[in-house]
Parts: structure tokens; C-alpha cells; sequence
């Protein structure tokens, strides 16, 4: 009996020994796990297309759609450089800060204006990224730009890309892209009239056989219109008030309508600084002299169009009449802009279905093609 408990006991110890032996093991292998890299699988590149507006950015990503949508803005820290707000949380800093931030915005009538705040904005987006998931060398980035942007700022938007990393970097047109992200098929030969009347400019284009016909670019669009805005209240009503107030004139009580009913005609209070007394003051705003300032910017933008419509071919201006006139941009959602194209123009204009996103959406098909007209989207 004692030697079967003798051996009873030597196996138990044979067994703990066994179980001590699987732990070493175990943790040998996972030291040798940490201290062997694993190689990771290869990454790929994304396709970036960028719609860097004067008043707001947007970035499609292949695969993920819109992935930034606000405003061109950018907040640094004086003493340090350091950028701590991008897009909207920026753009509310506006007129609000003291001497040790700068509020930038990277675009100036289309054009940048500082190089280091694009760069900034641009960075801050892809960051939002996971940088696991793509290589940002093997990239592809669309930039689109005015029609009528100089070769020197087009070589400045390369530039942009390449200071991000990124080597393979192209321009398009923003009417192009516009276009094509308002689902018209420019890719038949079919005429087709377009105007975008974004933050800084506006671009008025002539479309057919996969690319631009005929089209012209002009510095007048949304910020010119805050501008009006402003200097409007400050000599009929003796008051300063920022751009973002302007703004918000131009948003809430905008009208381009050559009638107005005095029972429907809407009023907007504003405040900001006198004038003469250097004091905080607010003041009612009404449509009517609102729709006054605005008349001029679009009577503009309605010259320009007429000078694109001139140098039509004229097969091309018959499918125009046939086909209407397409707008789109921020600008475009001032009441009454369509009715007031149609009625100077002569011709039928009908919106964007989607206004403020066409041209981001339209990077979607130009990345694909890369703007050439001869490989349509759906090859």
C-alpha cells in the first residue's frame, strides 16, 4: 500500500513538472514573438481628391466618400507655430481672438494666399486618417482649381501635394468635377452649360466629349458678397460688423427675386460696432436692401456667362438651349439665383442636386480617368 501511494506520488510530481514546463514554454514563445518582427502586409495607396474652396474644403477618399467637410480655416499658436483648430472650430474663432493666435484662411478669390495654412489644413485631414491602413507615397492627389488659375498656382497646388508626400499629384478644373458630381454625363457629345459660383470665384464652363469647351473664371462669388454686405451696413447704417455676420445676412435673408411681397419680406437684427460712438449697437436689416447689394455681383456673373455663351460653337448652343443651364456652389443657393439667370440669359436653369458637394463628389470619376476624355468613368 505505501509503495502505491510512493508511486501515485511520483507521478503527480512528474505531471506538475510537465505543467510547469508548457508555462516556460509558452512564455518563450511569446518572448520570441515580441523580439522577431512579424512583417506587416504591404500597404496601398488611397486616391485623395481635394476641393480646397475659399470658403470650405472638401476631401473625398476613395472608398470612404466625404471625409471633411468645413471650412477653410486655420488657427495657429503664435509663440509655439503650432496649428490647434482646423474648419469649423477655427472659422468660429474668426474676429474673436487675441494676440497670441492667428486665424488664417488659406484661400483668397480662389487663389492660396498662404501656403503654410493650406498645407496645414490639408495635413490635419489626412491625419484624421488611419496612417496604418494606406502609404501615403504610393497616393494619388486631385486638387481642383479655377478655370483660368495660373500656371504659377498650379505649380503652387503641386507643390502643396508634394510637401505632403505625396508625388503623384494632378489639377482639374472645379466646373469639370462639378459637372460630373451633378451626375451629367459629359462624356457624349451633348452640350452642356455650367456655373459654379463657389467662395472666392466663380466658374462658368461649356462641356462635351469628356472635357471643357469653352469657360471663363471671374473673382466674384460668395466673399464678394459678404464684402458688399458689409460696407452696405456700414454706410446706410453707420455700423461695422464682421464677415461671418455678413455671412449670415447673405444666408438668412439673401434674395436675387426682383419682387418682394411686403407681407412675406423677411428682416434679420444684426450687431456690431457704430460707427461713430465706437460702442456695441444692433440693428434691423431688411430684405429689400439686401437684394439691392446683391444684384450687382450677379448682373457680374451674368456677363461673364453671356461672353462664354458667345464663343460657343453653334451646335453646341443649341443642345444648351435644349439641355438648360446647371448651377452649383454656395453662391447658387441665394433665393431666386435661377430665375434670375433664366430671366437675363433666355435660357432654362435648374440647380445641382447636390450644390455644395458636386465637385468633391466629381474627384470620384477624375481620379478614375484622370481627366483624360477619351477613358470614360464606366470603362
Amino acid at each position: 500500500m505505501a509503495r502505491k501511494e510512493k508511486i501515485v506520488e511520483q507521478v503527480q510530481n512528474v505531471e506538475e513538472i510537465v505543467a510547469e514546463e508548457a508555462v516556460v514554454a509558452q512564455e518563450f514563445d511569446e518572448i520570441v514573438e515580441d523580439l522577431v518582427e512579424v512583417p506587416k502586409a504591404p500597404r496601398e495607396g488611397i486616391q485623395i481628391g481635394i476641393d480646397l474652396g475659399t470658403a470650405n474644403t472638401l476631401v473625398y477618399v476613395s472608398g470612404r466618400g466625404i471625409v471633411f467637410n468645413e471650412a477653410s480655416v486655420v488657427a495657429y499658436d503664435l509663440e509655439s507655430g503650432e496649428t490647434f483648430a482646423v474648419g469649423n472650430e477655427a472659422a468660429r474663432m474668426l474676429g474673436r481672438t487675441h494676440d497670441k493666435i492667428q486665424v488664417s484662411k488659406p484661400l483668397h478669390l480662389g487663389v492660396i494666399s498662404d501656403i503654410k495654412a493650406a498645407k496645414a489644413l490639408i495635413e490635419w485631414v489626412l491625419s484624421g486618417l488611419d496612417p496604418d491602413t494606406y502609404d501615403v507615397k504610393e497616393s494619388t492627389l486631385l486638387i481642383c482649381c479655377p478655370s483660368e488659375v495660373t500656371m504659377v498656382e498650379r505649380e503652387s497646388l503641386i507643390n502643396l501635394a508634394h510637401d505632403l508626400g505625396i508625388e503623384d499629384a494632378f489639377i482639374e478644373e472645379e466646373v469639370k468635377a462639378g459637372v460630373i458630381g451633378s451626375g451629367i454625363d459629359i462624356f457624349t457629345p451633348q452640350g452642356n452649360l455650367f456655373i459654379d459660383i463657389g467662395g472666392g470665384s466663380t466658374d462658368v464652363g461649356v462641356l462635351s466629349l469628356g472635357d471643357i469647351v469653352v469657360s471663363e473664371s471671374i473673382r466674384v462669388a460668395g466673399s464678394r458678397m459678404d464684402e458688399l454686405i458689409q460696407k452696405h451696413v456700414q454706410h446706410e447704417h453707420g455700423l461695422l460688423i464682421g464677415e461671418k455676420t455678413a455671412e449670415k445676412i447673405k444666408q438668412e435673408i439673401g434674395t436675387v427675386n426682383e419682387r418682394l411681397d411686403p407681407a412675406d419680406e423677411k428682416m434679420i437684427f444684426v450687431a456690431g460696432r457704430d460707427n461713430t460712438s465706437g460702442l456695441p449697437r444692433e440693428i434691423e436689416v431688411s430684405q429689400e436692401e439686401i437684394r439691392d447689394v446683391l444684384v450687382e455681383p450677379f448682373e457680374e456673373i451674368v456677363k461673364v456667362t453671356m461672353r462664354v455663351l458667345e464663343q460657343t460653337p453653334p451646335e453646341l448652343s443649341a443642345d444648351i438651349i435644349e439641355s438648360g443651364i446647371y448651377t452649383c456652389g454656395g453662391g447658387s443657393l441665394v433665393e431666386g439665383c435661377q430665375n434670375f439667370f433664366a430671366k437675363r440669359l433666355g435660357i432654362q436653369v435648374q440647380q445641382s442636386p447636390s450644390p455644395l458637394t458636386a465637385i468633391a463628389e466629381g474627384t470620384k470619376v477624375l481620379l478614375k480617368n484622370r481627366g483624360n476624355y477619351l477613358v470614360k468613368p464606366m470603362d
